[in-house]
Protein backbone atom coordinates (compact mmCIF):
# COMPACT_ATOMS: atom_id res chain seq x y z
CA UNK A 1 0.00 0.00 0.00
CA UNK A 2 1.39 3.58 -0.76
CA UNK A 3 1.69 6.09 1.70
CA UNK A 4 -0.25 9.50 1.03
CA UNK A 5 1.61 12.96 1.49
CA UNK A 6 -0.24 15.07 4.05
CA UNK A 7 2.41 17.83 3.96
CA UNK A 8 1.36 21.08 3.18
CA UNK A 9 2.27 22.09 -0.28
CA UNK A 10 4.37 24.76 -1.37
CA UNK A 11 2.72 28.35 -1.13
CA UNK A 12 1.77 29.26 -5.07
CA UNK A 13 4.13 32.52 -6.50
CA UNK A 14 2.14 35.17 -6.76
CA UNK A 15 0.61 36.17 -10.09
CA UNK A 16 2.62 38.82 -10.89
CA UNK A 17 6.27 36.13 -10.87
CA UNK A 18 4.05 32.48 -11.64
CA UNK A 19 5.25 31.37 -14.79
CA UNK A 20 7.95 33.46 -16.09
CA UNK A 21 11.20 32.74 -16.81
CA UNK A 22 13.88 34.38 -14.96
CA UNK A 23 14.81 37.53 -17.73
CA UNK A 24 10.87 38.43 -17.83
CA UNK A 25 10.70 38.39 -14.12
CA UNK A 26 13.89 40.14 -13.83
CA UNK A 27 12.16 42.88 -16.41
CA UNK A 28 8.88 42.83 -14.55
CA UNK A 29 10.74 43.41 -11.07
CA UNK A 30 12.50 46.42 -12.53
CA UNK A 31 9.01 47.68 -14.55
CA UNK A 32 7.56 47.72 -10.93
CA UNK A 33 10.01 49.46 -8.79
CA UNK A 34 10.28 52.27 -11.21
CA UNK A 35 6.79 52.74 -11.52
CA UNK A 36 6.21 52.37 -8.07
CA UNK A 37 8.63 55.57 -8.38
CA UNK A 38 6.58 56.81 -10.41
CA UNK A 39 3.31 56.21 -8.13
CA UNK A 40 4.91 58.14 -5.46
CA UNK A 41 5.69 61.43 -7.22
CA UNK A 42 2.77 61.46 -8.97
CA UNK A 43 0.84 61.26 -6.02
CA UNK A 44 2.39 64.41 -4.25
CA UNK A 45 2.23 66.28 -7.23
CA UNK A 46 -1.63 65.59 -7.10
CA UNK A 47 -1.45 66.08 -3.61
CA UNK A 48 0.07 69.78 -3.22
CA UNK A 49 -2.70 70.30 -6.82
CA UNK A 50 -5.59 69.73 -4.65
CA UNK A 51 -4.16 70.97 -1.16
CA UNK A 52 -3.30 74.69 -3.33
CA UNK A 53 0.43 74.25 -1.59
CA UNK A 54 4.03 75.77 -3.12
CA UNK A 55 5.53 71.91 -4.36
CA UNK A 56 8.92 71.49 -2.66
CA UNK A 57 12.00 72.34 -5.34
CA UNK A 58 14.99 71.41 -4.29
CA UNK A 59 16.78 74.12 -6.48
CA UNK A 60 14.93 77.08 -5.04
CA UNK A 61 13.99 79.35 -7.73
CA UNK A 62 10.35 78.45 -8.25
CA UNK A 63 10.48 76.64 -11.21
CA UNK A 64 8.38 73.83 -9.74
CA UNK A 65 5.75 76.17 -8.87
CA UNK A 66 5.91 77.96 -12.10
CA UNK A 67 5.69 74.77 -14.38
CA UNK A 68 2.56 73.45 -11.73
CA UNK A 69 1.24 76.94 -12.24
CA UNK A 70 1.40 77.31 -16.26
CA UNK A 71 -1.36 76.46 -18.28
CA UNK A 72 0.44 73.27 -18.79
CA UNK A 73 -0.37 71.80 -16.13
CA UNK A 74 -3.52 70.74 -17.40
CA UNK A 75 -4.83 68.61 -20.28
CA UNK A 76 -8.71 68.92 -20.92
CA UNK A 77 -9.08 70.69 -17.15
CA UNK A 78 -7.25 67.56 -16.09
CA UNK A 79 -4.21 67.91 -13.82
CA UNK A 80 -1.10 66.43 -16.14
CA UNK A 81 -0.01 64.91 -12.27
CA UNK A 82 -3.46 63.25 -12.08
CA UNK A 83 -3.18 61.88 -15.88
CA UNK A 84 0.69 60.43 -14.77
CA UNK A 85 -0.76 58.89 -11.73
CA UNK A 86 -3.13 57.02 -14.17
CA UNK A 87 -0.18 55.93 -16.13
CA UNK A 88 1.86 54.64 -13.88
CA UNK A 89 -1.06 52.32 -12.22
CA UNK A 90 -1.83 51.29 -15.56
CA UNK A 91 1.39 49.86 -15.89
CA UNK A 92 1.33 48.38 -12.85
CA UNK A 93 -1.70 47.24 -13.81
CA UNK A 94 -0.35 45.74 -17.30
CA UNK A 95 1.99 43.18 -15.02
CA UNK A 96 -1.08 41.80 -14.20
CA UNK A 97 -2.07 40.62 -17.41
CA UNK A 98 -0.79 37.64 -18.83
CA UNK A 99 0.91 36.95 -22.16
CA UNK A 100 1.11 39.34 -24.91
CA UNK A 101 -1.93 41.57 -23.95
CA UNK A 102 0.21 42.41 -21.18
CA UNK A 103 3.17 43.13 -22.55
CA UNK A 104 1.68 45.49 -25.24
CA UNK A 105 -0.59 47.24 -22.91
CA UNK A 106 2.26 47.88 -20.90
CA UNK A 107 4.20 49.44 -23.54
CA UNK A 108 1.89 50.92 -25.41
CA UNK A 109 1.26 53.00 -22.29
CA UNK A 110 5.06 53.77 -21.58
CA UNK A 111 5.53 54.65 -25.08
CA UNK A 112 2.67 57.22 -24.84
CA UNK A 113 3.75 58.09 -21.49
CA UNK A 114 7.28 58.91 -22.53
CA UNK A 115 5.92 60.97 -25.85
CA UNK A 116 3.67 63.33 -23.76
CA UNK A 117 6.65 63.59 -20.98
CA UNK A 118 8.68 64.63 -24.33
CA UNK A 119 6.11 67.07 -24.98
CA UNK A 120 6.00 68.34 -21.90
CA UNK A 121 9.51 68.77 -21.40
CA UNK A 122 9.77 70.74 -24.73
CA UNK A 123 6.98 73.27 -23.04
CA UNK A 124 8.88 73.40 -19.81
CA UNK A 125 12.05 74.52 -21.41
CA UNK A 126 11.21 76.97 -24.90
CA UNK A 127 7.32 78.19 -23.44
CA UNK A 128 7.57 78.21 -19.67
CA UNK A 129 11.16 78.81 -19.31
CA UNK A 130 11.15 77.06 -15.86
CA UNK A 131 12.03 73.70 -15.05
CA UNK A 132 10.77 71.38 -12.53
CA UNK A 133 12.44 68.53 -11.02
CA UNK A 134 9.95 66.61 -10.38
CA UNK A 135 8.70 66.91 -13.83
CA UNK A 136 12.17 65.83 -14.65
CA UNK A 137 12.18 62.61 -12.81
CA UNK A 138 8.53 61.78 -14.28
CA UNK A 139 9.91 62.10 -17.39
CA UNK A 140 13.28 59.86 -16.71
CA UNK A 141 10.98 57.18 -15.38
CA UNK A 142 8.97 57.17 -18.17
CA UNK A 143 11.81 57.14 -20.44
CA UNK A 144 12.86 54.10 -18.32
CA UNK A 145 9.28 52.37 -18.45
CA UNK A 146 9.31 53.03 -21.86
CA UNK A 147 12.40 51.32 -22.66
CA UNK A 148 11.77 48.39 -19.91
CA UNK A 149 8.30 47.45 -21.75
CA UNK A 150 9.41 47.63 -25.07
CA UNK A 151 12.39 45.05 -24.01
CA UNK A 152 9.96 42.88 -23.10
CA UNK A 153 7.85 42.60 -25.86
CA UNK A 154 10.79 42.20 -28.65
CA UNK A 155 12.18 39.53 -25.70
CA UNK A 156 8.86 37.84 -26.01
CA UNK A 157 8.88 38.21 -30.05
CA UNK A 158 11.71 36.11 -30.37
Amino acid sequence: MSEVSTAPSAPARPRLFGGLEAGERKLVIAIAAIALIGVGIATYLVYIHYAGIKPFCVAGNGGCEKVQTSDYAKLAGIPVAVLGLAGYLAILASLFVRGDLGRLAGAAIALSGFGFSMYLTYREIFTIKAICHWCVASAVLMTLLAGLTVARLIRAES
